[in-house]
C-alpha cells in the first residue's frame, strides 16, 4: 500500500543523513543548511521574526496575533516562497518538518497545559444558568444543522471524492468552541474582564468539556480503524485516566502545594516535577490510544491556579512556550498549507459550509438568550466571540490530515478558514463592542450634587495594603452620621497571573473579625475595624477585582455603577519610602487610573499616600487631629472638591482650611459673585465650626502660585484639590513642568517629590457627562473683584492673603 501511495504520488520518500546533526561552518565548502541544527535554528528565528513583522502589519487592521502567524508560516509553505523552489522550499525543506513539528508538538503540550492551570474549574462543576444554556443550544444547534448541511451538499452538490469524505468531518468541528480560542482573543480585544467576556469564558469551557468527549470518542474510533472492540477499550482507558487524575493525582497535587511557602521564589524541584508531569502524562495518554495532548490538558485542569504554584510555573511557560514555541506550532499548519491545491468548487462549498456554521452558531446564542433575558445586540457579541478560531481547530485539522481524513486540499481550506473567520469576526467584535455604553449613570453622581442628608457612597481601590491606614483615615475624615452615613464598596485590585478567567469576587459581609493570614483578609479586617467603630453609620462591602491592569478598569466602572458610588478614590502609581524618596513606580497602575478618570460612572480621586512619612497617625477612636486643606482655584473639579472638605470639616477630630487662589486684576464683581455662591454655602454651613478657616491668596502668575503653594508644605494632613481648572494666567508655564497629567497641573505640584511635603494629597475630579456643556457657575472664570479689601497689590514676591475666620455676617 505504501508502495502505491509513492507510485502515484500522494507520497513521499525522505532520505535522512543520521550524521547530518550540526555543521563545522561554511568554510569546509559545505551547505550549513544541510545539517540539521543549524537548519532548525534558522527556522526558528524566521518564524519569530516573520510572524512580529506580520503582526505589526496587520495590527492598525485589528487583527490578532494568530493571524499574523498563520499568515507567516503561508509565506514560507508552497503557496508563496516554497512555490517553484523559491527560497521557502530551500529554508524549510521536506526533510526537516519532521524536526519542527516536534519542537512545536513540545510546545502546545505546554501551552494547553498552562491554559488548564488557566482554567477555573468552579466553572466547569458550576456552570451557571446563561453559560449552560447558552453552551448547550451552541452546541447541538450548530452540530445539527452543521453536519446536516454537510450531508445535503454531499448528496445534492458534485464534488471531490476525498472532500465529500471530509466535509462531514468539518461540519462537525464547527461545533466547537475552545476556550483557549476565546480566552485568548478576550485577553487581545482587552474583553476578559467585561460582562460579556466572562460570560463567553464561561459558555466555552463548557462547550470545550463537551467537545473534548466528541473528539475523544472520535480519535479512539478512528485510531482503532473503526474496531468496536478497540475503541471500547481506548475509549474505557481514557475515563479511566481521567478517574485516576482526578482522585488520586489531583489530592496529592493539592497536598503537596500546601507545603509550599506563600511569597517566596518556587523551587526548583516542583518546577522539575510540573514539566516531567507534562511530558509523562502525555506518553501516558498516547499510550492509551488518544492524543498525547490530552493528558497535559487534564493534568493542567488539577493543578491549582494562582499563587503559591500555578501562577510561577505560568509566568516560567508564557515567553517560551506562549511566544516562541506555540507560533511555531501555529507556522507549521501555514508551511503545511498549498493554496495551489484548491479546487474553485471545492472553496465555495466548504466556504458556504463554514459561513453557515457560523451564521448559525450566532443564531443559537440568540435563540438561547431570548430566554435569558440577553439584549439582542449582546447576543450578537457573544455568538461572534464564540466563533473564534485557535490552535486547537489546527491541531485538529492536523490529527486528520495525517490520519487520512483530510486530503492536501481540505487541509488547505480548513487552514484558510481559520484565518479567514478570525479575521472578520475580530474586526467586527471591536466594531459592535462599546463598553462606555453599558456604564453611562442616568443621573449625576457627584458629592456636589448629592442631597445634604444622602448616604456618601465612596469606592475605594486598594492595590497596596500599606495604603490601608491613610484611606481608613480619609474615610473617617468624610465624617459618616446616622443622618448622613457612609457606604464603602472596597475593590482589592489583585494582578491576574496563573489564571486565564477575569474574576470579580464579592466578599461576605459580617461585623465581625475573621481569622485570615491572606493579604485580602488583612485588608478586610481592617476595613471591618472601621466599620465596628461606626457601627450605626458605616457599611461595608468588600470586592476582589482580580485582572489584568490592562483591563481592570471595567470592573472598577461595573462596581461603581451598580453600587451607586459618588466617589472613587483610586490608589497614586508612586509608592513613597519612609526617607521621602520614592520607592516604587508601577506604570499599570497610573494607565488604570488614566482610563477610570476618562470613563468614570461618578467622580473620582487620586489618592496620593504619604503617611509611611509620618506614621499615619489614626484619627479614629478620638487619637489625633487630622489637618485637612482645600486648595480652590475654580471649575468643577474645585467645586466637588471643595464639598468634599466642607463634609470633613464637620468632623470633631477634623481642622479644615479653604485657601482660594486669585488672579491680581483680571475680573468684574459681576464675575465675581457666580463664583462666589458655592463659597457662600460653604461659609454658611461651617459658621458654628471653631475648626474651620477660610483664607484668600492674590498671586500674579504661575510662579506666585507655585511659591504660594510651597508655603503650605508641613501645615496639613490631607491637602484635597480638583484636577483640572480652566484657562488661566494663574496656571501659566506649569503645565510644562508636569510628570503626571492624571493629577492636573496643581495636583502634579502638590505631589511631586520635589514639594517637600508630608501631606497626604486626593486629586478630585467631577463626574464628567457626554454631551453635557456643564454651562453652570463653575465653569465661569475664577475673577477677583476690585472691592475693598482687594485693591491694594501685592508684593512681587509675596501673596496677598485675606484671611476670614470662621464666624462672620454674610454679605
Amino acid at each position: 500500500m505504501a508502495t502505491d501511495d509513492v507510485s502515484s504520488g500522494d507520497k513521499h520518500i525522505v532520505c535522512q543523513y543520521k550524521d547530518n546533526i550540526s555543521s563545522f561552518g561554511f568554510w569546509i565548502r559545505h551547505n550549513t543548511l544541510n545539517y540539521a541544527l543549524p537548519l532548525i535554528l534558522l527556522q526558528l528565528s524566521a518564524i519569530s521574526v516573520v510572524s512580529i513583522l506580520i503582526e505589526i502589519c496587520l495590527r492598525p487592521l485589528g487583527q490578532s496575533s494568530i493571524v499574523a502567524q498563520i499568515l507567516g508560516g503561508i509565506l514560507f509553505g508552497p503557496s508563496v516562497l516554497g512555490h517553484q523552489r523559491l527560497m521557502g522550499s530551500e529554508l524549510f525543506p521536506a526533510r526537516s518538518i519532521m524536526t519542527l513539528e516536534t519542537a512545536a508538538s513540545f510546545g502546545i503540550m505546554f501551552f494547553l497545559f498552562a491554559i488548564g492551570v488557566r482554567t477555573d474549574t468552579t466553572m466547569i462543576l458550576r456552570p451557571g444558568r446563561e453559560p449552560l444554556v447558552i453552551g448547550i443550544s451552541v452546541m447541538i444547534i450548530t452540530l445539527f444543522f452543521s453536519v446536516s448541511l454537510a450531508f445535503a451538499l454531499k448528496a445534492c452538490v458534485k464534488m471531490d471524492d476525498s472532500l465529500a469524505r471530509a466535509l462531514p468531518f468539518i461540519g462537525i468541528s464547527q461545533c466547537l468552541t475552545p476556550f483557549s480560542n476565546v480566552s485568548c482573543l478576550l485577553i487581545e480585544l482587552k474583553l476578559a474582564s467585561s460582562d460579556l467576556g466572562r460570560l463567553a469564558c464561561s459558555t466555552a469551557i463548557l462547550c470545550d468539556i463537551m467537545g473534548m468527549i466528541i473528539l475523544m470518542l472520535l480519535f479512539a474510533i478512528l485510531q482503532s480503524s473503526y474496531d468496536l472492540m478497540k475503541s471500547i477499550l481506548s475509549i474505557g482507558s481514557a475515563v479511566m485516566f481521567v478517574f485516576f487524575m482526578v482522585f488520586i493525582t489531583g489530592p496529592l497535587v493539592r497536598k503537596t502545594v500546601k507545603r509550599i511557602p506563600t511569597g517566596k521564589p518556587l523551587g526548583d524541584q516542583y518546577v522539575f516535577l510540573c514539566f516531567a508531569g507534562v511530558l509523562l502524562t502525555g506518553f501516558i495518554t498516547e499510550l492509551l490510544g488518544q492524543h498525547f495532548m490530552f493528558g497535559p490538558i487534564v493534568l493542567g485542569l488539577i493543578v491549582p491556579d494562582g499563587p503559591p504554584f500555578g501562577a510561577p510555573i505560568i509566568s516560567k511557560l508564557d515567553l517560551p512556550v506562549g511566544k516562541f514555541f506555540y507560533p511555531t506550532f501555529l507556522t507549521t499548519s501555514g508551511i503545511k498549507t498549498n493554496i495551489f491545491t484548491i479546487d474553485l468548487q471545492s472553496l465555495w462549498i466548504t466556504s458556504l459550509l463554514i459561513f453557515s456554521a457560523c451564521i448559525i452558531k450566532i443564531g443559537a446564542v440568540m435563540f438561547a438568550s431570548r430566554f435569558l433575558n440577553i439584549d439582542f445586540h449582546d447576543s450578537i457579541i457573544i455568538g461572534l466571540i464564540l466563533n473564534a478560531r485557535g490552535v486547537c481547530e489546527l491541531l485538529m485539522y492536523n490529527l486528520w490530515r495525517d490520519g487520512g481524513i483530510l486530503s492536501d486540499q481540505e487541509f488547505a481550506l480548513t487552514v484558510i478558514s481559520v484565518v479567514g473567520v478570525t479575521a472578520i469576526v475580530t474586526p467586527l467584535i471591536k466594531l459592535l463592542y462599546d463598553p462606555m455604553k453599558r456604564h453611562v449613570p442616568l443621573k449625576r453622581r457627584t458629592i456636589q450634587h448629592s442631597k445634604r442628608e444622602a448616604e456618601l457612597r465612596i469606592l475605594v481601590c486598594i492595590h497596596n495594603a500599606d495604603n490601608v491606614p491613610s484611606i481608613i483615615n480619609v474615610l473617617e475624615a468624610s465624617h459618616a452620621t446616622e443622618v448622613s452615613p457612609i457606604a464603602v464598596i472596597a475593590v482589592l485590585l489583585e494582578e491576574l497571573v496563573g489564571r486565564a478567567t477575569h474574576m470579580l469576587v464579592a466578599h461576605q459581609s459580617t461585623r465581625t473579625l475573621q481569622p485570615n493570614n491572606s493579604r485580602s483578609g488583612h485588608i478586610i479586617n481592617a476595613l471591618r475595624q472601621y466599620e465596628l467603630c461606626n457601627e450605626s453609620c458605616v457599611t461595608i462591602q468588600s470586592f476582589s477585582a482580580i485582572s489584568h491592569f490592562e483591563m481592570v478598569q471595567d470592573d472598577i466602572y461595573r462596581v461603581a455603577l451598580d453600587q451607586n458610588a459618588n466617589i472613587v478614590i483610586l490608589p497614586f502609581h508612586k509608592h513613597w519610602e519612609i526617607d521621602g524618596s520614592i520607592g516604587s513606580v508601577n506604570r499599570n497602575v497610573q494607565g488604570m487610573n488614566i482610563k477610570v478618570m476618562e470613563k468614570a460612572p461618578c467622580s473620582v480621586g487620586i489618592l496620593v499616600d504619604r503617611g509611611i512619612l509620618t506614621g499615619s497617625m489614626s484619627i479614629l477612636n478620638n487619637q489625633s487631629i487630622f489637618h485637612v486643606a482645600v486648595i480652590y482655584i475654580g471649575g468643577p473639579d474645585d467645586a466637588e472638591s471643595l464639598c468634599y472638605g466642607s463634609r470633613m470639616g464637620a468632623h470633631s477630630n477634623v481642622t479644615l482650611s479653604i485657601i482660594r487662589f486669585l488672579l491680581y486684576g483680571s475680573d468684574s464683581a459681576r464675575e465675581r459673585m457666580k463664583d462666589n455662591n458655592l463659597i457662600d454655602e460653604v461659609r454658611q454651613a461651617n459658621m458654628e465650626n471653631q475648626n474651620f478657616k477660610f483664607q484668600e491668596q492674590v498671586v500674579k502668575d504661575g510662579v506666585g502660585l507655585a511659591a504660594s503653594l510651597r508655603s503650605l508644605e508641613n501645615s496639613f494632613d490631607l491637602l484635597i484639590v480638583g484636577r483640572n481648572h480652566q484657562a488661566s494666567e494663574i496656571l501659566m508655564g506649569l503645565g510644562a513642568w508636569s510628570e503626571c497629567p492624571e493629577l492636573g497641573v496643581v495636583g502634579d505640584i502638590l505631589s511631586s517629590p520635589d514639594f517637600g511635603s508630608t501631606a497626604s494629597v486626593l486629586v478630585v475630579q467631577q463626574q464628567r457627562l457626554n454631551g453635557d456643556k456643564l454651562m453652570n457657575r463653575m465653569m465661569k472664570p475664577v475673577v477677583i473683584s476690585h472691592e475693598a479689601g482687594h485693591e491694594s497689590r501685592p508684593a512681587d514676591d509675596q501673596p496677598a492673603i485675606i484671611e476670614h475666620e470662621a464666624r462672620w455676617d454674610l454679605p
